[in-house]
């Protein structure tokens, strides 16, 4: 005669089955005894007090304040709040490197350091100490200077008749 199809193995683990499905029902079923049926709405309310705690009892309406919408600001200030910035900068070149073709400008306003690269240059080349112009656009790794040209090459403005 041949062995049973079912080993020590298969019958444990049906076993194990068999209780977690009825653990599971027993789980159940006390879940439906204790349910609170029919309760009131107000019951189910949670409120948050004037310091952001949840809580089950409704707010003081003497402390109700009123805000307008418009005042609430997520995140990022809207474009009619910010200044409009000159696009047009001024800054002295702290550094530059001719046999690699990068740099640093040094910005006369803000005083922070702007990586320059000679494909942003847009007239002959700069030296260090040179005083230049340029414009601030994002790189990939930050702010950099493009449309650079010499500070003194720039035409002076039309003369008033």
């Amino acid at each position: 005669m041949g062995r049973s199809q079912e080993s020590f193995g298969k019958k444990d683990n049906e076993k194990k089955r068999l209780k977690k499905r009825t653990e599971k029902e027993e789980k159940r079923e006390e879940r439906k005894a204790n349910a609170k049926a029919g309760q009131a709405l107000e019951e189910m309310f949670a409120y948050v007090d004037e310091n952001g705690n949840i809580t089950s009892t409704p707010p003081d309406p003497t402390k109700k304040r009123v805000i307008k919408d418009e005042d609430i600001r997520i995140s990022v200030a809207k474009q009619e709040d910010r200044e409009e910035d000159d696009p047009l900068r001024t800054g002295t070149v702290s550094f530059f490197n001719d046999s690699k073709g990068y740099g640093f400008i040094k910005d006369s306003q803000t005083q922070e350091s702007i990586f320059v690269h000679a494909n942003g240059l847009a007239a002959g080349p700069i030296r260090e100490g040179d005083k230049v112009q340029f414009e601030v656009e994002m790189g990939q790794k930050g702010p950099t200077a493009v449309r650079v040209k010499h500070a003194s090459a720039t035409p002076p403005p039309p003369a008033a008749e």
